[in-house]
């Protein structure tokens, strides 16, 4: 079997798509005989899956960085020459429109994966008739596939509400090896020229407003000393703050695995996730999680942590102070617990391998059989 991903969204400088890319490529190695191809915009012939097809592609500012296909007909092109029995298309954007052009001449199954909500990002940007717009759009794009997959039970939701009926939860998943409390780094703190007693949080994501670092920063600020938020990240400029050290992205999953794991809290102020694949990375790190809300808050029980108040530096301070006064360890031990036994991707891979031998024996079926054809 040959499986192809499509989408703008795999990049060479990371993020949660590329994560489960990567995984995917990886994990179909070592696992199966399965063949695996990904086409993206934002690559220059790099990347970790066994074969990475670069797209001629645009950089278009607010997209953060990614590159959007110069055109339909090349990736289109590009797809039926690879012949893949499956696509899966991980934007809703030129990407996918390529891929529904090209399985009408392939006649093999497409699976869409809402991993961006491109119907919230249009109305914060645009407002709410662009928002309506985007929804048609969606609607439309998204009846023709024949599964759509959501990372949450909350893009479900919102996907039906957009009248996508029929579409099927599928979390994400985290390599348990690799992201693991014996990572922790007890010399770091020094290195970041603070003390030993530090209570250190830490935030890794890109520096947009949707992620609402601002509010992380007061919230830090009003709680002084001896908390520090470490953020791991770029992108826009932010605010100074004392009490706060800024370090690159780590794009490597074990340098990065070292810095959550040395932490003391995961906290993340933006509730627009559709996911959150970096709160279930500190967990299997063995750290609690602070969420405000979005696909993170369904990773968080009141046994791995708390969910705190949108947009409120006050209620996002509170609920650091209140699992400070916890028994950290214990809501450590049970977050890692979580992610091994829920969300390892020798979990979640199988899963998804189902869901794909499901859609191509559906598939098959209603195939017209070519002796009847013939028969007749």
């Amino acid at each position: 079997m040959h499986v192809l991903d499509i989408t703008m969204y795999y990049a060479a400088e990371g993020g949660g798509i590329s994560s489960y890319l990567n995984a995917k490529a990886d994990w179909l190695a070592r696992n199966s005989r399965v063949r695996h191809t990904i086409l993206s915009s934002s690559v220059h012939a790099c990347g970790r899956a066994p074969s990475v097809i670069p797209l001629p592609g645009i950089a278009l500012p607010g997209i953060n960085g990614y590159r959007l296909p110069c055109s339909l007909r090349t990736p289109a092109r590009i797809v039926q020459r690879c012949r893949p029995d499956l696509l899966e298309v991980g934007d809703a954007g030129p990407c996918a429109l390529a891929a529904l052009h090209a399985r009408r001449r392939l006649q093999v199954p497409l699976i869409g994966f809402y991993h961006s909500d491109l119907h919230a990002l249009v109305g914060q940007r645009f407002g709410p008739r662009a928002a309506a717009l985007t929804g048609k759009y969606l609607r439309h794009v998204y009846s023709q596939f024949d599964l759509v997959l959501a990372p949450s039970r909350l893009m479900v939701h919102r996907l039906g509400q957009l009248g996508v009926a029929g579409a099927v939860h599928q979390p994400l998943g985290v390599d348990t090896t690799v992201f693991h409390p014996a990572r922790r780094d007890a010399g770091l703190r020094a290195r970041l020229g603070l003390p030993a007693d530090t209570r250190l949080l830490v935030y890794a994501g890109r520096f947009t407003p949707q992620k609402k670092l601002g509010v992380l920063i007061e919230a830090v600020r009003r709680l002084g000393r001896p908390y520090h938020v470490l953020r791991l990240g770029g992108g826009a400029a932010l605010p100074a703050s004392p009490n706060s050290t800024i370090l690159p992205f780590e794009r490597d999953p074990a340098r990065l695995a070292r810095l959550l794991a040395s932490s003391d809290l995961l906290t993340h102020p933006g509730d627009g996730e559709t996911f959150g694949l970096i709160a279930l990375e500190a967990m299997a790190c063995g750290l609690p999680v602070l969420g405000t809300g979005g696909g993170v808050a369904e990773l968080i029980d009141p046994g791995t942590g708390l969910v705190a108040e949108p947009d409120s530096a006050a209620s996002l301070g509170d609920g650091v102070a209140a699992l400070f006064r916890a028994d950290m360890a214990r809501l450590g031990a049970n977050a890692r617990h979580k992610a091994c036994a829920h969300f390892d991707w020798n979990r979640i891979m199988p899963q998804l391998m189902e869901r794909y031998a499901g859609l191509l024996a559906s598939h098959r079926r209603a195939q017209p059989d070519p002796e009847c054809c013939l028969a007749e």
